[in-house]
């Protein structure tokens, strides 16, 4: 039977590289702080700073300059806060509360089912017309090929048909067909 393979473990950081991170903090605080120009953000910086340099100890190249890898990592940080702070817009609550706020579904549901009870009264050359032009997106000309009458005959029955819509969803009766 093949043995569990052994969980891989970082190399923890040699003493070196963590005696030089605690002797940065001073010149990256000052730094920060010259960057940001207020106190808790330099200091937020300088947190996350030391937290990227600390997961990222295997890439660290010894022998090489400890302080300008750690400057440059506090310095790519500061500009993507910026690009991130400046991507962000202050809304005004009353605004925001105008463009936020979502139409509810069920009232749109009931209009619809409004319409369809009114369709279902309405006189069936009225329903035809108004489902073609309205529902199908024909023009009259078309309409009144499909329905096989005159391009005044469907202007009549769209006019009518509206009529007793209107009369139907605000008063809830159907004008007579004439």
């Amino acid at each position: 039977m093949p043995k569990p393979a052994a969980i891989e473990q970082r190399d923890p950081a040699p003493p070196c590289f963590t005696a030089e991170m605690t002797a940065s903090l001073p010149a990256l605080r000052s730094f920060a702080r010259s960057l940001c120009r207020q106190r808790d953000m330099a200091d937020d910086l300088v947190q996350e700073t030391m937290v990227r340099a600390w997961s990222s100890r295997h890439t660290f190249l010894p022998g090489s300059n400890f302080r300008p890898w750690l400057f440059t990592i506090l310095r790519n940080q500061f500009y993507n806060a910026v690009r991130k702070r400046n991507r962000l817009v202050a809304w005004e609550p009353e605004a925001a509360e105008r463009l936020l706020v979502q139409e509810p579904e069920q009232e749109t549901r009931l209009h619809v089912a409004d319409i369809e009870g009114a369709l279902d009264q309405l006189p069936p050359g009225q329903r035809e017309m108004l489902l073609l032009i309205a529902g199908a997106g024909l023009s009259y000309e078309e309409a009144a090929a499909v329905a096989d009458c005159k391009l005044g005959t469907v202007k009549s029955r769209i006019n009518r048909g509206r009529a007793g819509l209107r009369a139907i969803i605000e008063g809830g009766e159907a004008l007579p067909d004439c």
